[in-house]
Order: C-alpha cells, then sequence, then structure tokens
C-alpha cells in the first residue's frame, strides 16, 4: 500500500490528469520524472490515465493508471491487482504487468484508489478469434492453482461487485454453489420484484447445480482449476496496436472450471459472444466431459454475469438474458 498522508496537493504536469503523491511514490524506478498525464479512454466506474515519464537513463516509458472512489473500490483495484498479476505470471504476453496498486495520500476528499500498470495501446476489441481464443485456451492450460483446488487467495469483482473468491473447495460444484448463491442474494435485495425470481433461483441452486456440475468430477471424471479472466467482455480485451497482438486486462479473476469464462460470451450484447470465439477456443480446449451437458453448463455459467449486470446496470436486457432458456447465438 502507499504510505500515510503526507499533507501535499496533488501534482499537476503537463496533460488535462492530476497525479497524487502516492502515485508518483509507487513508480518503479526511483528518479523517474513524469512528463505528461492525459486521460486515456473510458471506463464507468473509474478515471484513467496514460502516463508518460522520462527515466533516470533518459528513456521514455509510459504508464497505465486507472483511479476510482467510492464503496468497495480499495476490494476492486486489489482484486483486479492481483488478477491481472496472476495472468502476467501465466502469460507475461497475454496481459499487461501491474505495477502498483494504493490509495492517494495527497488529493482532498473521499478516499481514492489507484492501479499502476504497464502501458499497451489498444486497438481492435475485441481480437481477432485465433490468436485470441488459443492463449485464452494456453493461460488455461498452463496456469496451477497454488493449492490445487478452486478459488482465490483474495476478493476480486464483477466490476464494482464483490465475488466469492477468497474461498478454496476441492469440489467445483461446491465453489461454484456458494458463488451463484451470493450472486443471486445480491439480486434478490437489488432488483426489483421479480415474481419467477425466487423460484428459478431456488431451482437452480438445489437442482442445476449439482446435476450439471456434479458429473464432472464424479465416475472417474475430473477437471483442473484453471485460472479464468474472470470478466472477460469485448471492453476488457484488446489487440496491441504496436505488436498487433491480443491481450486482456481488468481481470476479475479465480481458479474455476475453465468453461466458466465463456459463460460471459452467452448473450449477445457481446461481439465475443459469435459462435467463431467459442468454437476457435474449443479446438484448443474441448468441452469437457459430460460433453452433451456443454450447452446447460454454459447457460448455467452464464447466470452468474446476467445477474450480476442487471442489478449493476439497472434498464438493461440483462434481466431478461438471465431467464431459464437464453438461447446461445
Amino acid at each position: 500500500m502507499s504510505p500515510q498522508a503526507s499533507g501535499r496537493r496533488p501534482t499537476f504536469t503537463e496533460g488535462n490528469f492530476e497525479l497524487d503523491e502516492a502515485c508518483l511514490k509507487s513508480l518503479p524506478v526511483p528518479g523517474t520524472e513524469v512528463i505528461s498525464a492525459h486521460a486515456y479512454g473510458q471506463w464507468l466506474w473509474a478515471r484513467q490515465a496514460r502516463v508518460l515519464c522520462r527515466l533516470p537513463d533518459g528513456g521514455l516509458v509510459t504508464y497505465f493508471l486507472k483511479v476510482t472512489s467510492g464503496e468497495c473500490d480499495r476490494q476492486m483495484i486489489e482484486g483486479q491487482f492481483e488478477s491481472d498479476k496472476a495472468i502476467h505470471e501465466v502469460l507475461p504476453f497475454f496481459c499487461p504487468e501491474p505495477l502498483a496498486w494504493g490509495k492517494y495520500t495527497s488529493t482532498p476528499g473521499p478516499d481514492q484508489y489507484f492501479l499502476l500498470a504497464q502501458f499497451r495501446e489498444v486497438g481492435q476489441r475485441p481480437p481477432e478469434p485465433l490468436q485470441f481464443a488459443a492463449w485464452l485456451a494456453d493461460l488455461h492450460k498452463r496456469s496451477v492453482s497454488p493449492t490445487g483446488k478452486f478459488g482465490f487467495h483474495t476478493t476480486t469483482c464483477h466490476s464494482k461487485s464483490p465475488q466469492l473468491t477468497d474461498i478454496w473447495e476441492e469440489s467445483w460444484e461446491v465453489l461454484y454453489r456458494k458463488q451463484l448463491a451470493h450472486v443471486l442474494e445480491q439480486g434478490r435485495q437489488k432488483l426489483p420484484p421479480w415474481d419467477e425470481y425466487e423460484f428459478y433461483a431456488g431451482l437452480v441452486l438445489d437442482k442445476c447445480v449439482g446435476r450439471l456440475l456434479g458429473p464432472l468430477q464424479s465416475d472417474g471424471r475430473s477437471i483442473k482449476p484453471c485460472l479464468v479472466h474472470g470478466n472477460l467482455w469485448d471492453g476488457n480485451t484488446g489487440t496491441d496496436m504496436e505488436t498487433g497482438k491480443p491481450f486482456v486486462f481488468g481481470g476479475s479473476a479465480f481458479y474455476a472450471h475453465n468453461e466458466y469464462e465463456l459463460g460471459q460470451w452467452r448473450t449477445p450484447r457481446h461481439r465475443l459472444s459469435g459462435r467463431t470465439y467459442v468454437r476457435t477456443y474449443k479446438r484448443h480446449f474441448p468441452a469437457s466431459e459430460p460433453e452433451e451437458d456443454w450447452d446447460s453448463r454454459n447457460l448455467l455459467y452464464s447466470l452468474r454475469f446476467n445477474v450480476t449486470a442487471a442489478y449493476l446496470i439497472p434498464g438493461g436486457t440483462y434481466r431478461r438474458d438471465s431467464s431459464p432458456g437464453a438461447p446461445f447465438p
């Protein structure tokens, strides 16, 4: 974390983005000089900047900075840092390296938190499917759970909503039931009244989770806990403008059944929802057995994403997308 408050005012450089003293102290190379800081990109719950710096040896380097304030923001920033760090350690070329996170110390007002990372210029999003799907499958295959179990060492967030990730379970069925129950309870508290909600929530937890996930780890079958990005929609992907290669960022990671990752792609609101991405991914990482349950498992996994989106972004189509029978495009 960043040092205690120094009482200084935020630092102004060339550009339109103020830099807090804590950000300056988090720069990885001592003696680095900030040249400019400009707002970069858009995100619903944060401000972002491109920070150009001069290193002590005269070389130039650019960093990415995200700043956010509000309830749960500490968890969100720390969770993204730990998520992207885990992904970067497995496939360094597939995720920018996160460098530091902390709390603003010299800026008046509500608590604010920041994330500093390697900068990569975002081009086409989502990336073309061939390399992207291959590297995503490679992330899932290469990653190794430090405990051999499903879960994660800290809480990560789906956007601003904390996920139940900081637990470890040998059974994927057990972990996913707990996670889905957590999301469904959040939906019950935050969504407008919905007559069918309680019935379907109970039915899914009591009947569907066991029926669809139990067979993955029974009768001689097994699945590997895979590191998943956890919120892989178009906006958390990009094509590197310098290399032309795909990459991901903004992780909400934990160790899961690899197919969970594709639950986000089911509803047609994303360009990643196209069949080409799924088919390409499955060529590199075939469906788990029982293979005939793949589509039903995908629908089950999509519920976590759609219910969370429904209470985070009221008024959209997410409640409809969460209804039973929502088809894969």
